[in-house]
C-alpha cells in the first residue's frame, strides 16, 4: 500500500513537472514574438537585405508557426540538441554546460550560507520566544526577506568593494586559483543568501515552537530534561523536515536569482549568458539557457518533495491514508 502510494505520488509529480517545463517553453517562445522589432534585423543590422533577414529567420526557426517551433524544439531536445548560437554556430548545449558550473557553485554556496546562518537564528529565537533575541531575529528576518537580492548586490558591491575595497569588484577570479575564486564568490553569495537566511529562520522557528508544544516534549520537561537538550536532540530533527521542501524550492529560485548577481558582479554563468543573449536577440541561447534553469528548478523541487516523503513518517502516513481512502 505504501509503495503504491509513493508510486502514484511520484507519477503525479513527474507529470506536473513535464507540464511545467512544456508550459515554460511555450511561454518563452510566445514572449519572443511580443518583443518589438524583428530579431533578424536586430542581429544583422538595419541595412540587411530582405533575403538575408528571411534566411536568418528560417535558420532560427522564427518563420514557422509557434506550435511548430515548440515541436521542433522538443524534437531536437530528444537527441540532446538545444540549437546553435546565431553568431558563431556553437552548440547551445556546450555553451550552457560551460556556464552551468559557475552558476551552480554560486547557488550551492548561497544555500549553504543561508542554512548555516538561518538554523542558529531559528534556534536562538525559539529558545526564548517573545524575548529580545526573538524580536531582534524577527526584525532581521523580515528585513532580509523584503529586500530584493539585486538591491543587496548593489549595496554590498558599493560598500565592500568600491568604498572599503575589501573584496574584488567584478569577475569570478583567476582560473585555476581556488582561493581567488572563493574570494570573488563571497559578495555574490551573501547577496543571494540574505533573503533565504530570514526565510529559513522564520520557518524553522515556527516548526520548532510547534514541536516544543507537543505532549512528548512536556513529558521530557516534567522529567527535568533541559530545554537546550530538548531543542537539539528531540525537537530540531522533526522541526527541520518541513524545511526540506523549501530548500528544494529555494535552490531553484537561487538559480534564477543568480541572473541578477552574475550581471551585477560580472560573473560568468548562466545568468550572464542569458542576459547577453537577450540583449543581442540570440534566441536559441535564450531558450536553451532558460530551459536548463527550469529543468533544474523542477528537478530540485521534485527531489526535495520525494525526500520529505521518504524521511518524514507523518508525510508517508498521510499519503498512505489518502491512498487507502
Amino acid at each position: 500500500m505504501r509503495s503504491a502510494s509513493l508510486q502514484i505520488h511520484l507519477g503525479f509529480k513527474l507529470a506536473t513537472a513535464a507540464l511545467a517545463v512544456a508550459g515554460s517553453v511555450v511561454l518563452l517562445m510566445a514572449l519572443t514574438r511580443l518583443i518589438p522589432g524583428d530579431p533578424a534585423t536586430v542581429i544583422l543590422g538595419s541595412r540587411a537585405t530582405p533575403e538575408a533577414v528571411a534566411t536568418l529567420n528560417a535558420r532560427i526557426g522564427l518563420d514557422k508557426p509557434l506550435i511548430e517551433q515548440v515541436f521542433t524544439f522538443f524534437g531536437r531536445l530528444a537527441s540532446g540538441d538545444l540549437g546553435e548560437d546565431v553568431f558563431n554556430g556553437r552548440p547551445v548545449l556546450s555553451l550552457v554546460l560551460n556556464a552551468l558550473p559557475n552558476t551552480a557553485a554560486l547557488a550551492v554556496a548561497s544555500m549553504l550560507c543561508a542554512v548555516a546562518l538561518g538554523v542558529p537564528l531559528a534556534l536562538f529565537s525559539a529558545r526564548w520566544p517573545g524575548g529580545k533575541t526573538d524580536r531582534m531575529v524577527a526584525f532581521l528576518s523580515v528585513g532580509f526577506i523584503s529586500t530584493p537580492s539585486f538591491v543587496v548586490s548593489v549595496f554590498l558591491l558599493m560598500v565592500f568593494s568600491v568604498h572599503l575595497r575589501w573584496f574584488p569588484v567584478l569577475g569570478a577570479g583567476e582560473s585555476g586559483n581556488l582561493g581567488d575564486q572563493l574570494w570573488h564568490l563571497v559578495l555574490p553569495t551573501a547577496a543571494l543568501a540574505a533573503g533565504w537566511v530570514g526565510y529559513i529562520a522564520r520557518l524553522l522557528r515556527s516548526s520548532l515552537l510547534e514541536v516544543l508544544g507537543e505532549n512528548h516534549v512536556r513529558t521530557l520537561r516534567a522529567y527535568g530534561v533541559s530545554q537546550t537538550k530538548i531543542m537539539m536532540k528531540y525537537a530540531l530533527k522533526p522541526a527541520i523536515l518541513p524545511t526540506l521542501a523549501v530548500l528544494g524550492m529555494g535552490f531553484g529560485e537561487l538559480l534564477g536569482g543568480a541572473v541578477f548577481a552574475e550581471v551585477i558582479f560580472n560573473r560568468p554563468g548562466l545568468g550572464s549568458l542569458i542576459y547577453d543573449a537577450i540583449r543581442t536577440r540570440n534566441y536559441p541561447v535564450v531558450q536553451g539557457g532558460v530551459f536548463v534553469i527550469v529543468m533544474l528548478y523542477v528537478l530540485t523541487n521534485l527531489i526535495a518533495d520525494l525526500s520529505q516523503s521518504l524521511i518524514d513518517p507523518r508525510e508517508r502516513a498521510r499519503r498512505t491514508s489518502g491512498q487507502g481512502h
